[in-house]
């Protein structure tokens, strides 16, 4: 029998995820119309900083993040022993090729390819972004490329509850050592504030949360609960990011696809490294299909958070780090497609 014969219903998706493109892409907009129309409201929402780190932004990161690190189960990590070679591919991918891809490839660009269209600071705050985005791979959207492409619930769990405990560990020193061989000053502490406040606080609060409600309907019925505030979140966060960058992206269009390019570079190569070594290795298409998405997508939220904490809101890293926002969707959708149409290609893997 295929595996795609295997594969378990496909889930009914909610509202937002039917209309994913429709709302990011009204939230642009949005914002873009805000910081040209109210620039006194975002400068209000700018200064809202204690220790860098910008309070609204860092509370709507929170509600995007939160439901998600409630539903992750350290316990079913034991699970992966039974299929481990996508989450090995995922691990390897995410944390020994893709950070290190993403500056090479952000160098290359800015201080060579682009070097005549760019100024020297400027260039650096692009590459500090990328680099940023690099280095964060996807966790709270992840489950919806998973569901789009009908993958294992349960595995992509685990995937993504592996990926966040190691990059409490990780994060923090592939940045300090990426940015440090770019040569621009990274101050420690404001990163490793952001890496406690943004992924270990969250976890932490999600662990107890999971211990306090205790059965898995409780949980399940807490989360459904307050799945609408991360989509809030999400959306809000895209609309103040836009409103924030918007005057630089209409005066500036041409820096905008210059960004884009190594992002879309990356982000095609990782899938297709991600996606036929799991072909190759035999993964079955229900894992395989995630397994690439979590290393295609970025954990743009906590980018965003750091370079902003980093370098400060309208730094050239914070748009770099927007204009990721900017490409991942309509990337993703394509590679959703992608991964339904090539799922046939996988049906003589075993289950």
């Amino acid at each position: 029998m295929t595996d795609a014969a295997l594969a378990p219903p496909r889930p009914a998706l909610g509202r937002f995820e039917r209309w994913l493109s429709l709302w990011i892409a009204l939230a642009i907009a949005a914002g873009i119309l805000i910081g040209v129309v109210a620039p006194g409201l975002v400068r209000a929402i700018a200064a809202a900083e204690l220790a860098g780190i910008n309070l609204v932004v860092a509370a709507l990161i929170w509600a995007m993040v939160y439901p998600m690190m409630v539903g992750v189960d350290f316990a079913s990590v034991r699970g992966v022993a039974r299929q481990p070679r996508g989450l090995l591919i995922t691990l390897a991918v995410n944390w020994a090729i893709k950070p290190f891809t993403m500056a090479l490839l952000a160098v290359l660009f800015f201080d060579h390819v682009f070097a005549a269209w760019i100024p020297p600071a400027d260039a650096q705050q692009y590459v500090a972004g990328l680099i940023l985005l690099g280095a964060a791979p996807c966790t709270a959207m992840v489950f919806v490329w998973s569901q789009l492409v009908r993958g294992d619930a349960a595995y992509t769990l685990v995937q993504v509850s592996v990926n966040d405990l190691i990059m409490v560990a990780l994060f923090a020193p592939i940045v300090v050592l990426l940015l440090g061989v770019t040569d621009i000053a990274v101050p420690w502490e404001v990163l490793v504030l952001s890496t406690v406040l943004f992924i270990v606080l969250p976890l932490v609060a999600g662990w107890i949360t999971r211990r306090r409600l205790g059965s898995d309907a409780a949980i399940e019925s807490f989360t459904t609960r307050i799945k609408p505030w991360s989509m809030i979140g999400l959306i809000a966060t895209v609309v103040i990011l836009f409103a924030l960058q918007g005057r630089v992206i209409l005066d500036r269009p041409t820096v905008i696809v210059l960004i884009a390019i190594p992002i879309l570079i990356q982000s095609y190569g990782i899938f297709a490294l991600a996606y036929g070594t799991a072909w190759a290795m035999k993964v079955p298409h229900r894992i395989a299909a995630p397994c690439a998405m979590i290393g295609t997508s970025n954990f743009f939220e906590l980018a965003v958070a750091v370079a902003i904490s980093l370098f400060g809101l309208n730094s050239g890293a914070a748009l770099a780090t927007v204009v990721g926002v900017l490409v991942e969707v309509p990337v993703m959708l394509s590679l959703v497609a992608f991964a339904n149409r090539t799922r046939d290609r996988f049906s003589e893997v075993p289950r």
